[in-house]
């Protein structure tokens, strides 16, 4: 039999019974689509989480010293002298240090509770900071401790007209400061966002907060490839200067994102897993439909092969048949897929993109599924004996 006459007698077969053959398809649509709809969304997840450590720096690296226990110290000079030494590895090097101070503006009756940020000229390049009005904070700002501070634009918005923030005076732990810059907007200007900051000069900063100990480092490598070389060398460093690693902790921000990737990537596969389920139990409803299918054309069975129908002809017709079943499916689950992860990507406020790998993979899985399972019944018909068969009521 020609494969064309095969393919019509299977959709024929699937068309005659259009409400069997769709909830013989549910399965099927309902696990493709689960597919596209996790893993498109656990994509955009990853993608947007991506995008912030890329904004942050995707050469930075972090450190934190504890000192507890030990009697030496580490100062911001120690740490300049390392990134001269070494400018093939560092770039720049910003000691950080956070207050929670309070904050007025000329306008405001009341003080308001803060963070405010101290940190060096060097804080905007490995941060990736852009400064939309006036300038960030210079050399002569930190080593002079002149007044100074560069504010988001929340604060432009709260307490000064848009644009005429420059160059006017914001009081922190009541002493004046003059804005200097307003850096470009990120999250809207909202709350809480990163819109949301306050930087002066780190030593400023560290007489207000009455510690001379600095005890959090930012570092920019000059190289994301060569990051493992640079940590050794800053580890040395430390380790030379406070006398243990118990003393402090090193971490990249490459290190966080590689861990956030392998943590969605997991999950993203204990998802599809999950999904995949609902694609075997489609299968097992292919399986269950075309028993029944062939029980009932069992008439039809017997006449095809008296009529000189071979083994490989009957298997061939319910294989094509089961396979069509679950392509049918598979189909709309794509569609059904695509247009639910567009949905969910509003939803959530994230960019999701439906993945063409996982469209192509859950179809393929699903083709599959189909004449797998449809192979058990195939196979009953072919094996049917012509004079049974045409006996059979």
């Amino acid at each position: 039999m020609k494969l064309t006459k095969t393919m019509q007698l299977a959709i024929s077969s699937i068309v005659s019974n259009k409400m069997r053959s769709f909830l013989t398809m549910l399965g099927i649509i309902i696990g493709v689509g689960a597919v596209i709809i996790l893993v498109s969304i656990m994509d955009g997840v990853t993608g947007q989480v991506t995008d912030v450590f890329e904004s942050i720096g995707m050469n930075n690296i972090s450190v934190s010293i504890t000192s507890r226990g030990s009697t030496r110290q580490i100062s911001p000079d120690d740490l300049y002298e390392m990134v001269d030494e070494h400018q093939d590895l560092f770039t720049y090097v910003s000691p950080n240090v956070s207050l929670n101070a309070t904050v007025k503006s000329p306008t405001a009756s009341d003080n308001t509770r803060a963070s405010v940020t101290g940190v060096d000229e060097t804080y905007d390049k490995i941060n990736t900071l852009t400064v939309e009005q006036g300038r960030f904070l210079q050399y002569v700002d930190v080593s002079k401790m002149l007044k100074v501070c560069v504010i988001g634009t929340y604060y432009e918005h709260e307490y000064y007209e848009k644009g005429k923030a420059l160059g006017e005076t914001m009081k922190i732990n009541g002493e004046p400061y003059t804005i200097v810059g307003v850096l470009e907007e990120k999250a809207d200007s909202e709350e809480g966002s990163s819109d949301q900051c306050i930087y002066i000069p780190y030593t400023n900063a560290s007489k207000m907060s009455w510690n001379s100990t600095i005890g959090s480092y930012t570092i920019m490598a000059a190289d994301t490839n060569r990051i493992t070389e640079a940590k050794t060398i800053l580890e040395q460093t430390l380790t030379k200067i406070l006398g243990s690693s118990d003393f402090y902790n090193i971490i990249s921000t490459k290190e966080i994102l590689d861990e956030m990737t392998t943590i969605t990537n997991t999950m993203k596969m204990a998802l599809v897993c999950i999904a995949g389920i609902s694609l075997l139990v489609g299968g097992i409803g292919i399986m269950n439909i075309m028993l029944v299918s062939v029980t009932e054309r069992t008439k039809e069975i017997g006449i095809r092969k008296s009529l000189g129908a071979k083994k490989k002809h009957i298997m061939q017709q319910f294989v094509f048949e089961a396979g069509t079943v679950s392509g049918i499916g598979g189909v709309i689950g794509i569609v059904v897929g695509i247009l639910l992860s567009s949905a969910a990507g509003k939803l959530l406020d994230i960019t999701v993109t439906p993945s063409v790998s996982a469209i192509v993979v859950a179809f393929t899985v699903s083709v599959a599924i189909g004449v797998i399972f449809g192979f058990l019944p195939a196979k009953n018909a072919a094996n049917l004996n012509p004079i049974d068969a045409l006996r059979f009521e």
